[in-house]
């Protein structure tokens, strides 16, 4: 079966169940979120997709929730006690992409920047080259770190060891890292293998997006039997196949299970200036309308003179036009199934609680911002919100500052 074809199906069965659960829009949450707890409390939603946190669905609701799952999520292991706990920088992240948006730009060149992309390098070749470029532009030192995100994570760590090593050798300067999704993900495990080779060469890391906890999408996809509703499983077959191009090692590398065994073996330094920054994809009514829209798209009138007219009346009627489908909405579902089948809030691809890297400086952002912003926020022209590059340089700002406190607080030691 062609590969178009398969996706096609995918695609139009995953926005008719969209335009059946939500198209009056008309839906709610009750359940509080906690970063350290779950709440077992009846979920609102549209008529036949009603959820409850403490049994198993019917065949009328699509995004099951059992008590197991929910007690699989709450003892996440970097959760654990003894684990080291974040800190909140996110009104002093805000402050400074504020002033970076009025024209104030601090960011040293006394280092090199050094971006690490994640799962969605493949789907544009503009995913981070305009950063890139903005940094260049202000006179610093900035590279892509060129691997491949479909590779193992371990694999991955060792690439980027001789990245930093040649950057350094070849510049003098401290490096900086900031890697999204699965970027993030490699650029920590290569810190946690090579620190003895690399401590004296890497000045931070900021993780953007990244599940460091591993993902509920991964440990779902690959268990055989844990999305056992159709049409669940049938968006995150769109998730994997469309969207990260069915690079199932990379997904297995994400699993819950393969994170707490590689992390518990490869543990992260304690003293490298460290931040995480998560968000949470919007779903709000207008957003998932597009999957709705999408699903009412028809063929344009083509002649088929081989046919009688009633068997062409047929095929015209039953025919979609095979769409792109928006990045914002597929995360948008996305992010919905994990509201609903475990109650996190995520964007659309990793939780918060599995981004919050421990003994980390964190950011949360109120703007909505879904697991593929870098990738589209380029294509963008909306003057009135910060693009990705401007986001990159308050992180990276935030680091630096965060890297000369840890410098002051180890002299008074």
């Amino acid at each position: 079966m062609p590969t178009e074809f398969c996706e096609n199906v995918i695609a139009e069965d995953l926005v008719l169940t969209v335009d059946s659960c939500f198209h009056d829009s008309a839906y709610s949450f009750s359940v509080p979120h906690s970063r350290s707890s779950f709440h077992s409390s009846d979920q609102s939603v549209p008529d036949g997709c009603s959820v409850s946190s403490s049994t198993p669905t019917d065949a009328g609701q699509i995004f099951p929730v059992t008590e197991t799952r929910m007690r699989s999520l709450k003892k996440s292991f970097i959760r654990a006690p003894g684990v080291p706990p974040v800190e909140d920088g996110t009104t002093r992240f805000m402050e400074l992409l504020q002033g970076i948006r009025n024209g104030k730009h601090t960011l040293p060149n006394s280092f090199v920047y050094l971006l690490i992309p994640g799962l969605f390098s493949n789907l544009s070749p503009l995913y981070f080259v305009n950063t890139k470029r903005f940094f260049s532009k202000m006179g610093l030192a900035c590279h892509i770190a060129k691997i491949h995100s479909e590779a193992a994570v371990e694999h991955n760590a060792w690439e980027l060891k001789h990245y930093i090593e040649e950057l350094y050798w070849g510049s003098g300067k401290h490096v900086m890292l900031l890697g999204h999704s699965k970027g993030g993900v490699d650029a920590a495990a290569a810190l946690s293998i090579y620190w003895t080779e690399l401590k004296d060469k890497v000045a931070g890391l900021a993780l953007v997006q990244s599940p460091y906890g591993g993902t509920p999408i991964a440990s779902d996809f690959l268990r055989e039997g844990q999305i056992a509703d159709q049409e669940t499983r049938r968006v995150m077959e769109f998730l994997i196949c469309k969207l990260i191009k069915g690079d199932m090692r990379a997904l297995d590398d994400l699993t819950y299970e393969k994170r707490k065994e590689f992390i518990t073996k490869h543990k992260l330094p304690e003293h490298i200036p460290l931040i995480s920054f998560y968000s949470e994809a919007s779903t709000a009514p207008g957003v998932l309308a597009t999957m709705s829209h999408i699903a009412h798209a028809e063929l344009p009138w083509l002649p088929l003179p081989r046919f009688g007219m009633a068997f062409f009346d047929s095929i015209q009627a039953s025919y979609k036009v095979p769409v792109v489908i928006p990045l914002a909405a597929a995360m948008a579902v996305s992010a919905l199934h994990l509201k609903l089948r475990y109650g996190e809030k995520s964007d659309g691809l990793v939780t918060c609680r599995d981004a919050a890297v421990p003994g980390s400086v964190f950011v949360h952002p109120d703007q909505k911002l879904d697991h593929a912003w870098t990738v589209y926020s380029s294509m963008k022209q909306d003057l009135s919100e910060p693009n990705a590059s401007e986001m990159c340089e308050a992180i990276l700002t935030l680091l630096v500052e965060i890297g000369k406190m840890k410098k002051e607080q180890g002299k008074g030691n």
